[in-house]
């Protein structure tokens, strides 16, 4: 049996920047929630909250869309 390493080593690089930009973006959409909040009781204005919370909504897009590519890549 031989190992290509080369192939193993992408893969593992891929995996790697792959997972921490999700959990980077999962993490901004929480932060823009936190912030969500944060304005809402603070009685700031309807444009700010209004900016979190599409922000926040296309942060959990995206990592949607992310794990649904990944789960289309395995089953396909």
């Amino acid at each position: 049996m031989k190992i290509d390493w080369a192939a193993l080593a992408s893969v593992f690089g891929v995996s790697l920047v792959v997972t921490v930009a999700l959990v980077g973006v999962f993490t901004l959409g929480v932060v823009a929630l936190s912030k969500l909040s944060a304005t809402a009781a603070g009685g700031a204005s309807g444009g700010s909250a209004a900016l979190a919370r599409t922000g926040a909504y296309a942060c959990f897009a995206a990592c949607a869309a992310a794990v649904a590519y990944g789960i289309y890549l395995i089953v396909a």
